[in-house]
């Protein structure tokens, strides 16, 4: 069994490629049943969570998969500087279960979290998109914007955290490459005034509590969410959804896991026919949205199995030859 490390995984993938693997995944008929999501209370400490997520492909032969990443979420592992998630992913195959390799699924994750959130950024932000704010500076934030800026002329970038410190360090890291491809990077300590000015937000955080305020939203402004991973957490307020058009990863993780939607449906804000489409309608092309110059998008994202199949499916693809 072939074991694939982050630092692998991070030569083999390409945000092109792995949007372009993401979309054709989402159009095709692979089967994920209800993932395995168990909470675990820990004394004096924030309850941790364990995922147990599988997939599989409905071919025959050398092209059928299925895969399972177990993950491991721990909110307090920053306090220790500790990544939040850890992982494995799993990848076998569908014809015989021979377990072909193991990857690094907290880099997989990233990776293909990242590519999603670019996936229905294609559709649904402003083909215009040149400024970018960042809400978050953890293990994902950097990998959205990279993800971001694969499909998107962004040009300018502005990085906020609760602490500036992290903020600064990974603004440190990454502002060399991104120069270098004409993107300029901030820290921020003032976040309305940088959303104010967005035209796209994309949120990587562990908050409980809502952050980004509907009313900074410009007109034509894209809100990508993707931390606030149970109903009890929140990144953006209910004027969020109230005044944007709003889709999902998939109708079953966001509508029951994402706090950002969950809030506003349960409180009666928003009803559930409010959603207009989850990114395989708009892969498949049986929902089509037709951005107008004015419109707010929001795209709330909890994860899903297709997303780790089709990108271990891909790490694969390039190691066997």
């Amino acid at each position: 069994m072939r074991v694939v490390s982050a630092e692998e995984i991070d030569r083999i993938l390409t945000f092109p490629a792995l949007i372009a693997a993401l979309e054709q995944g989402f159009a095709s008929a692979i089967t994920v049943p209800v993932r395995h999501h168990h909470a675990i209370e820990r004394n004096g400490a924030a309850t941790a969570t364990h995922l147990l997520m599988s997939a599989w492909t409905n071919e025959t032969g050398i092209n059928n998969f299925l895969g399972t990443k177990v993950v491991n979420v721990f909110p307090d592992n920053g306090k220790r500087g500790l990544p939040s998630i850890f992982g494995t992913y799993l990848l076998m195959s569908g014809e015989t279960g021979e377990t072909l390799v193991a990857i690094d699924g907290t880099r997989l994750t990233a990776w293909r979290t990242a590519a999603t959130s670019a996936l229905a950024a294609s559709y649904l932000a402003a083909a215009t998109t040149e400024r970018m704010v960042m809400v978050g500076a953890g293990a994902l934030a950097p990998f959205l914007i990279k993800a971001h800026a694969s499909i998107r002329p962004i040009r300018h970038v502005s990085l906020w955290n609760q602490t500036r410190e992290r903020a600064e360090i990974l603004a440190s890291s990454l502002a060399p490459a991104l120069e270098s491809k004409g993107i300029a990077l901030d820290v921020v300590d003032e976040l309305e005034s940088a959303v104010r000015a967005a035209d796209l937000i994309s949120c990587a955080t562990l908050s409980s509590k809502p952050l980004v305020q509907g009313e900074w939203l410009k007109a034509g402004a894209h809100l990508d969410l993707v931390g606030a991973y149970n109903p009890a957490m929140r990144e953006s307020d209910d004027e969020c959804a109230r005044r944007a058009k709003i889709f999902v990863d998939t109708y079953g993780g966001a509508l029951k896991e994402g706090g950002d939607l969950v809030q506003p449906i349960n409180s009666g804000l928003i009803k559930r026919s409010d959603i207009r489409a989850e990114l395989s309608e708009l892969c498949k092309g049986t929902v089509q949205f037709q951005r107008k110059p004015a419109d707010i998008t929001l795209f709330k994202s909890v994860g899903a199995a297709v997303e780790d199949l089709v990108a271990a499916m891909l790490v694969w693809k390039q190691i066997s030859g």
